[in-house]
């Protein structure tokens, strides 16, 4: 009877190695460290409370209580990476292709005539002349300011051909520099000055503070400054 209960408690042993996941040579290595034998197992299975008369089930119960088995312990896989790209290309990304609004032409502030155009472009030629292109373009600018001004003639031709007193407004019809005929430079400040939303916050005067005389300018508000001419209103 006994040699029956101890074969039954080291089969039950073998199975608690088994459940816990101990391989068939950690088991031969256990057994060759301690040479279990019948009279051994009895032995230890009366020093931990093992009774031999006890049936399989509760002598696997006594088993896990001795041996105390580690719950097993779940593992987390890391997720799998995306692979955005098999072929490991980049990814082109197609930009949407918006069709241009066409862009209304800006239509002049004054309708000037083609010999209106020609007659403004060389006051602008002979007063700004050696001035920087915005220079030219600020005084055009100046005309047409003179032309929404309830102060001054409300055309071009007329402010240009305005007397004050007993001269010219603008030096160059008073000594004739108008005459001459007016670069690119100063036929295209015309049109951009026409088609400008800038009107130099309504100036009506610009002289040069190193050759002007009259003392009455001076006395303007002063806007702004482009190469050698002041702008004022």
């Amino acid at each position: 009877m006994k040699n029956t209960y101890m074969k039954t408690f080291i089969t039950a042993c073998a199975a608690v190695f088994s459940i816990i996941g101990v391989n068939n040579t950690t088991v031969e290595a256990v057994t060759e460290d301690h040479i279990i034998n019948e009279d051994t197992v009895w032995e230890l299975g009366q020093q931990n409370g093992v009774n031999a008369e006890n049936n399989l089930s509760n002598d696997l119960i006594l088993i896990d209580e001795i041996l105390e088995i580690p719950e097993p312990q779940t593992s987390v896989l890391p997720l799998p990476t995306l692979m955005l790209n098999k072929v490991d290309q980049p990814i082109e990304l197609k930009e949407e292709i918006k069709e241009e609004e066409p862009v209304e032409p800006v239509e002049p502030a004054i309708s000037l005539s083609n010999e209106e155009k020609d007659y403004f472009a060389r006051l602008v030629q002979a007063e700004a002349k050696g001035e920087p292109y915005e220079g030219k373009v600020a005084v055009a600018t100046v005309v047409l300011n003179r032309v929404e001004s309830p102060e001054f003639p409300d055309t071009v031709t007329n402010v240009i051909n305005e007397v004050v007193g007993d001269a010219y407004a603008f030096t160059p019809v008073q000594n004739g520099a108008i005459n001459k005929p007016a670069s690119d430079e100063s036929i295209q400040a015309v049109e951009e000055a026409l088609t400008r939303q800038d009107r130099l916050h309504d100036s009506i005067f610009f002289y040069n503070p190193e050759i002007a005389t009259d003392t009455w300018i001076r006395s303007r508000e002063v806007v702004t400054t482009i190469g050698n001419h002041v702008f004022a209103k």
